[in-house]
């Protein structure tokens, strides 16, 4: 019975998500706030759908669900959702919702067609600890702070190439000012730099006390460690040398895209690490 409920919310907040992305890409395109309106509404009921889903799972599994990449994808997307939905309601920057949300749907897609999580789960189940818990929450919550970042640094070059090539019009006038998407960009980084940090110590200390024959050049730790430098490069250039304007917006979006590569494509050589 369970498994029933928890499969039809997810079919349901799937559809619903495609619609509400599909809503957004029409305001986009033709500047349509009806479909604007109806696309926040139904995005906002998918929030709603996505919690309950993540507390019926919570009770089937008996535990917060963040230890397998099934789960981990899916906790993601709901911060990405959460996060969008604040930043829209206090700070009314058009088109936030829509980029975020198009990155959210892409993973809730990998997500739903991701390999059966059996083995991993029952792997996952073996190793749970407190410390697990928070190195995987912290990371996630790093990642999510890392996408808006990054979602504002590509608002910031599209509202910059539509100055610099005098493009006025309705869509111009509904993106923020360069300074502002500058400033949300940097501030969300601040944010998810720490985080990142408090993730990589906390994972490098379970993996010491619960993996004592692991290898510290696994492909994963090298990697993990290489996205947080570069991160913590971006904050240096931006305080300490005071770059700011396109060049520190294309270095966040290249930043974001290395973190991309790190999540799919190094994990995958991981000889221990089945999470994120």
């Amino acid at each position: 019975m369970m498994d029933n409920v928890i499969t039809r919310l997810h079919e349901l907040t799937v559809i619903l998500y495609a619609v509400s992305v599909l809503l957004y890409f029409i305001d986009f395109l033709h500047h349509n706030r009806r479909a604007n309106r109806t696309a926040f509404w139904l995005l906002s009921f998918v929030w709603v759908l996505q919690s309950l889903f993540l507390y019926f799972y919570m009770v089937k599994v008996g535990r917060f669900p963040v230890l397998t990449i099934f789960e981990g994808l899916y906790f993601y997307v709901w911060i990405l959702v959460t996060l969008s939905l604040i930043i829209n309601r206090l700070l009314r920057v058009d088109f936030i919702v829509f980029f975020t949300n198009v990155i959210g749907f892409m993973f809730m897609v990998v997500h739903t067609f991701a390999p059966d999580q059996i083995d991993s789960t029952v792997k996952a189940q073996q190793l749970v600890s407190e410390l697990l818990f928070i190195h995987i929450t912290a990371a996630i919550l790093s990642y999510g702070a890392f996408s808006l970042s990054f979602v504002f640094s590509l608002l910031y070059l599209f509202q910059y190439n539509l100055l610099k090539g005098k493009k006025w019009g309705k869509r111009l006038w509904r993106i923020t000012d360069l300074s502002k998407l500058e400033q949300m960009s940097y501030v969300l980084n601040v944010i998810g730099a720490p985080m990142l940090i408090i993730g990589v110590i906390l994972g490098s200390q379970w993996a010491y006390i619960k993996l004592p024959n692991v290898s510290w050049v696994d492909p994963k730790i090298i990697g993990s460690v290489f996205v947080l430098a570069i991160y913590c490069v971006y904050l240096y250039l931006r305080i300490r040398k005071g770059i700011a304007g396109k060049s520190l917006a294309l270095f966040n979006i290249a930043a974001f895209l290395i973190l991309l590569i790190n999540f799919f494509l190094i994990g995958s050589f991981s000889s221990f690490h089945i999470w994120l």
